[in-house]
């Protein structure tokens, strides 16, 4: 993981690549973009989830 240094480094390129007003754009759109991974990834595990309960129930009829 970097560290404190390395995200000021990290950021000061990043504000000389896109610009102080593109910059808030971007950084929303990476924020729903992980929002979006985040909530589709919690949606497996709880498919998975769902299925380990309905396979012992199906092995007992």
């Amino acid at each position: 993981m970097p560290g404190p240094v390395s995200w000021i480094i990290i950021g000061i390129i990043a504000l000389l690549v896109f610009g102080p007003k593109k910059l808030p754009e971007i950084g929303k759109a990476f924020g729903s973009s992980l929002r979006e991974f985040k909530n589709a990834t919690k949606g497996l595990v709880e498919d998975d989830d769902i299925k380990k309960i309905e396979e012992p129930k199906e092995e007992l009829k």
